[in-house]
């Protein structure tokens, strides 16, 4: 179920495209959590860190450009999206195909020891309350002390009215840096499933994805932090936010 590298590269290419249509200032907001891990780390010779969510190594390309050291799991359901990471970047992570929260998933990851640093974005907007507490439970559990979450994701105020206003201000800037006028989401996988070569990795992600996965919990950043607290993280907070999207800290 391989891919070549051209076809990786071509279609990581689209993949990053298409996503600055749904990150507000993406590349800042990967640099804050790279900055985050960073500092959090400073000192340390080979910092383990897991990518939750991490599709075809985005963030891990990233990370693994600031601290070459470090040891990056990443972790996804996504068949296609690991082979593409695997294919780009196999330098960048360790590329893991497991379901967050799902069962023995920590186990699936093989960790030799605790973890320094836990990133995701744009992924932890999907679970539900309860199974994300859990998960924020279980990352607690792997993760050393003082050890940190760093969550992008698209997690607005509370406040509904104040919601509104932020997710305009992040279209406005959107517009004001030209993002989003590439293609969407749902034509990325459209012209995805007319690749011959990604055929079996479709095949096995349909048979991985649930109806209705694609769904977000609606989850503010504010709740987002109750659970954290519940799993038994001692500090946490947004450290930065435009718009909607927003960075959440978690320490251990």
């Amino acid at each position: 179920m391989g891919v070549s590298t051209a076809l990786a590269e071509t279609w990581v290419g689209r993949w990053e495209r298409q996503q600055e249509r749904y990150a507000v200032d993406r590349e800042e907001r990967f640099a804050v959590i790279a900055d985050l891990v960073e500092r959090v780390t400073r000192g340390q010779r080979a910092p383990l860190v897991v990518d939750l969510g991490s599709g075809p190594g985005s963030l891990a390309v990233r990370l693994v450009a600031r601290m070459p050291s470090a040891r990056i799991v990443a972790v996804d359901i996504d068949p296609l999206l690991l082979e593409l990471g695997r294919t780009h970047a196999p330098q960048a992570a360790r590329y893991v195909e497991a379901l967050i929260g799902g069962e023995d998933w920590i186990e699936a990851l093989e960790l030799d020891r605790p973890v320094d640093a836990a990133v995701s974005t744009t992924a932890l907007h999907y679970p539900q309350p309860d199974r994300l507490r859990e998960i924020y439970r279980e990352l607690a559990g792997v993760l050393r002390p003082g050890g940190v979450l760093v969550n992008g994701d698209h997690l607005p105020p509370a406040d509904p009215a104040i919601a509104s206003l932020a997710t305009a201000v992040g279209h406005c800037r959107a517009r004001r840096q030209g993002a989003g006028d590439g293609e969407d989401w749902a034509r990325w996988w459209a012209e995805a499933r007319q690749v011959p070569e990604f055929a079996d990795l479709l095949a096995a992600r349909e048979a991985r994805t649930a109806p209705g996965s694609g769904d977000g919990n609606g989850l503010s950043a504010q709740r987002h932090e109750e659970l954290l607290r519940e799993a038994g993280f001692r500090h946490v907070g947004v450290v930065w936010r435009c718009g909607a999207s927003c960075v959440l800290v978690a320490v251990r």
